[in-house]
Protein backbone atom coordinates (compact mmCIF):
# COMPACT_ATOMS: atom_id res chain seq x y z
CA UNK A 1 0.00 0.00 0.00
CA UNK A 2 2.68 2.44 1.18
CA UNK A 3 4.64 1.74 -2.63
CA UNK A 4 1.61 2.20 -4.32
CA UNK A 5 0.86 5.62 -2.88
CA UNK A 6 4.54 6.53 -3.44
CA UNK A 7 4.42 5.71 -7.17
CA UNK A 8 0.87 7.89 -7.36
CA UNK A 9 2.30 10.77 -5.34
CA UNK A 10 5.42 10.47 -8.01
CA UNK A 11 2.36 10.72 -10.68
CA UNK A 12 0.84 13.09 -9.65
CA UNK A 13 4.42 15.33 -9.08
CA UNK A 14 4.77 14.27 -13.34
CA UNK A 15 1.36 15.36 -14.26
CA UNK A 16 2.45 18.94 -12.49
CA UNK A 17 5.44 18.86 -14.83
CA UNK A 18 3.16 18.58 -17.62
CA UNK A 19 0.92 21.29 -16.51
CA UNK A 20 2.98 23.57 -15.57
CA UNK A 21 4.76 23.57 -18.52
CA UNK A 22 1.66 23.83 -20.90
CA UNK A 23 0.67 26.72 -18.77
CA UNK A 24 3.89 28.41 -19.75
CA UNK A 25 3.55 27.92 -23.47
CA UNK A 26 1.41 30.90 -25.16
CA UNK A 27 1.12 28.35 -28.39
CA UNK A 28 -1.63 25.79 -27.30
CA UNK A 29 0.33 22.78 -29.88
CA UNK A 30 3.16 22.89 -28.52
CA UNK A 31 2.15 23.49 -24.90
CA UNK A 32 -0.21 20.39 -25.51
CA UNK A 33 2.94 18.23 -26.47
CA UNK A 34 5.21 19.28 -24.00
CA UNK A 35 2.50 18.05 -21.72
CA UNK A 36 3.13 14.66 -22.72
CA UNK A 37 6.56 14.57 -21.15
CA UNK A 38 4.66 13.83 -17.74
CA UNK A 39 2.60 10.75 -18.82
CA UNK A 40 5.84 9.15 -20.87
CA UNK A 41 7.81 9.64 -17.78
CA UNK A 42 5.10 8.40 -15.82
CA UNK A 43 4.60 5.08 -18.12
CA UNK A 44 8.38 4.79 -18.69
CA UNK A 45 9.01 4.52 -14.80
CA UNK A 46 6.04 2.21 -13.61
CA UNK A 47 4.49 4.97 -11.43
CA UNK A 48 0.86 5.14 -10.89
CA UNK A 49 -1.64 7.14 -12.67
CA UNK A 50 -5.51 7.41 -12.07
CA UNK A 51 -6.79 7.69 -15.64
CA UNK A 52 -3.62 4.72 -17.01
CA UNK A 53 -5.02 2.20 -14.28
CA UNK A 54 -8.36 2.76 -13.85
CA UNK A 55 -9.51 1.54 -17.87
CA UNK A 56 -8.39 -2.18 -15.82
CA UNK A 57 -11.03 -2.39 -13.85
CA UNK A 58 -12.87 -4.08 -16.39
CA UNK A 59 -10.54 -7.42 -15.92
CA UNK A 60 -9.98 -6.83 -12.53
CA UNK A 61 -11.66 -8.24 -9.34
CA UNK A 62 -13.89 -4.95 -7.13
CA UNK A 63 -11.01 -4.92 -4.51
CA UNK A 64 -9.38 -3.10 -7.62
CA UNK A 65 -10.99 -0.10 -6.34
CA UNK A 66 -9.30 0.18 -3.32
CA UNK A 67 -5.92 0.52 -5.29
CA UNK A 68 -7.46 2.95 -7.57
CA UNK A 69 -8.62 4.54 -4.49
CA UNK A 70 -5.25 4.75 -3.10
CA UNK A 71 -3.83 6.04 -6.74
CA UNK A 72 -6.20 8.90 -6.88
CA UNK A 73 -5.20 9.97 -3.41
CA UNK A 74 -1.20 10.03 -4.19
CA UNK A 75 -1.91 11.69 -7.47
CA UNK A 76 -4.25 14.23 -5.80
CA UNK A 77 -1.07 14.81 -2.89
CA UNK A 78 1.57 14.74 -5.77
CA UNK A 79 -0.37 17.49 -7.97
CA UNK A 80 -1.07 19.36 -4.86
CA UNK A 81 2.60 19.65 -3.74
CA UNK A 82 3.36 20.52 -6.99
CA UNK A 83 0.85 23.47 -7.61
CA UNK A 84 2.38 24.62 -3.96
CA UNK A 85 5.85 24.25 -4.32
CA UNK A 86 5.76 26.15 -8.49
CA UNK A 87 3.37 28.92 -6.61
CA UNK A 88 6.02 29.99 -4.29
CA UNK A 89 8.71 30.37 -7.47
CA UNK A 90 8.71 33.86 -9.39
CA UNK A 91 6.34 32.51 -11.94
CA UNK A 92 3.98 31.37 -9.29
CA UNK A 93 1.79 34.61 -9.88
CA UNK A 94 1.18 34.79 -13.42
CA UNK A 95 0.87 30.47 -13.84
CA UNK A 96 -2.05 30.93 -11.09
CA UNK A 97 -3.57 33.53 -12.93
CA UNK A 98 -3.65 31.01 -15.99
CA UNK A 99 -4.98 28.41 -13.50
CA UNK A 100 -7.64 30.23 -12.13
CA UNK A 101 -8.99 30.89 -15.73
CA UNK A 102 -9.39 27.59 -16.31
CA UNK A 103 -10.65 26.60 -12.87
CA UNK A 104 -13.45 29.29 -13.43
CA UNK A 105 -14.52 27.36 -17.15
CA UNK A 106 -14.62 24.10 -15.24
CA UNK A 107 -16.94 24.80 -12.33
CA UNK A 108 -19.10 26.58 -14.34
CA UNK A 109 -19.78 24.11 -16.55
CA UNK A 110 -22.60 21.32 -16.33
CA UNK A 111 -22.59 17.80 -14.73
CA UNK A 112 -23.74 16.67 -18.04
CA UNK A 113 -20.40 18.32 -20.42
CA UNK A 114 -17.73 17.62 -17.54
CA UNK A 115 -19.08 14.18 -17.55
CA UNK A 116 -18.91 13.66 -21.49
CA UNK A 117 -15.70 15.65 -21.74
CA UNK A 118 -14.31 12.83 -19.09
CA UNK A 119 -15.61 10.21 -21.31
CA UNK A 120 -13.54 10.70 -24.21
CA UNK A 121 -10.57 12.28 -21.87
CA UNK A 122 -10.61 8.42 -20.40
CA UNK A 123 -10.77 6.44 -23.62
CA UNK A 124 -7.93 8.63 -24.96
CA UNK A 125 -5.38 7.84 -21.84
CA UNK A 126 -6.56 4.27 -21.93
CA UNK A 127 -5.01 4.12 -25.45
CA UNK A 128 -2.19 5.79 -24.21
CA UNK A 129 -0.96 3.44 -21.68
CA UNK A 130 -2.49 0.26 -22.87
CA UNK A 131 -0.44 0.88 -26.24
CA UNK A 132 2.90 2.14 -24.59
CA UNK A 133 2.85 -1.66 -23.10
CA UNK A 134 1.55 -3.29 -26.19
CA UNK A 135 3.55 -1.53 -28.94
CA UNK A 136 7.08 -2.65 -29.25
CA UNK A 137 8.50 -0.18 -31.39
CA UNK A 138 10.58 2.62 -29.46
CA UNK A 139 8.98 5.19 -32.11
CA UNK A 140 5.49 3.72 -31.88
CA UNK A 141 5.61 4.10 -27.36
CA UNK A 142 6.42 7.62 -27.98
CA UNK A 143 3.71 8.15 -30.53
CA UNK A 144 1.02 6.65 -28.63
CA UNK A 145 1.81 8.03 -25.66
CA UNK A 146 2.23 11.79 -27.07
CA UNK A 147 -0.70 11.90 -29.47
CA UNK A 148 -3.54 11.49 -26.84
CA UNK A 149 -2.53 13.67 -24.98
CA UNK A 150 -2.33 16.43 -27.38
CA UNK A 151 -5.87 15.02 -28.80
CA UNK A 152 -6.92 15.33 -24.90
CA UNK A 153 -5.48 18.83 -24.42
CA UNK A 154 -6.03 20.76 -27.91
CA UNK A 155 -10.20 19.19 -27.42
CA UNK A 156 -10.54 20.42 -24.21
CA UNK A 157 -11.47 16.88 -22.43
CA UNK A 158 -11.39 16.97 -18.74
CA UNK A 159 -8.21 14.89 -16.96
CA UNK A 160 -9.03 14.56 -13.19
CA UNK A 161 -5.57 14.71 -12.32
CA UNK A 162 -4.30 17.13 -14.25
CA UNK A 163 -6.98 19.18 -12.95
CA UNK A 164 -6.49 18.56 -9.61
CA UNK A 165 -3.09 20.52 -10.29
CA UNK A 166 -4.83 23.34 -11.97
CA UNK A 167 -7.28 23.75 -8.84
CA UNK A 168 -4.09 23.05 -6.03
CA UNK A 169 -2.39 25.92 -8.54
CA UNK A 170 -5.35 28.62 -8.65
CA UNK A 171 -6.06 27.83 -4.63
CA UNK A 172 -9.70 26.35 -5.45
CA UNK A 173 -10.70 24.08 -3.11
CA UNK A 174 -14.81 24.84 -3.32
CA UNK A 175 -17.82 22.47 -2.83
CA UNK A 176 -18.14 23.33 -7.19
CA UNK A 177 -14.10 22.27 -7.56
CA UNK A 178 -14.78 18.79 -5.60
CA UNK A 179 -17.73 18.03 -7.45
CA UNK A 180 -16.08 18.97 -11.04
CA UNK A 181 -13.31 16.45 -9.94
CA UNK A 182 -15.78 13.70 -8.95
CA UNK A 183 -17.83 14.25 -12.19
CA UNK A 184 -14.53 13.89 -14.08
CA UNK A 185 -13.16 11.36 -12.18
CA UNK A 186 -16.47 9.42 -12.95
CA UNK A 187 -15.98 10.51 -16.55
CA UNK A 188 -12.46 9.13 -17.13
CA UNK A 189 -12.98 5.64 -15.24
CA UNK A 190 -16.48 5.06 -18.06
CA UNK A 191 -14.15 6.36 -20.63
CA UNK A 192 -11.11 4.05 -19.49
CA UNK A 193 -13.31 0.82 -19.48
CA UNK A 194 -14.94 1.61 -22.58
CA UNK A 195 -12.05 -0.26 -25.26
CA UNK A 196 -11.15 -2.93 -22.46
CA UNK A 197 -15.15 -3.48 -22.37
CA UNK A 198 -15.27 -3.98 -26.42
CA UNK A 199 -12.05 -6.23 -26.50
CA UNK A 200 -13.97 -8.69 -23.88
Amino acid sequence: MIKNLILSIYSGLCIGLGGTVYLSCDNKVLGSFLFGLGLFTILNFGFNLFTGKVGYFVKNKPCYWGFLGIVWLGNFIGTFLFARMIALTRYGAALQAKASALCLVKDGDSIASLLILGIFCGMLMFIAADGFKSIENQIGKVVVVFLPVMVFILSGFEHCIADMFYFSLAGDFSSLMLKSLLVITVGNSIGGGLIPLARR
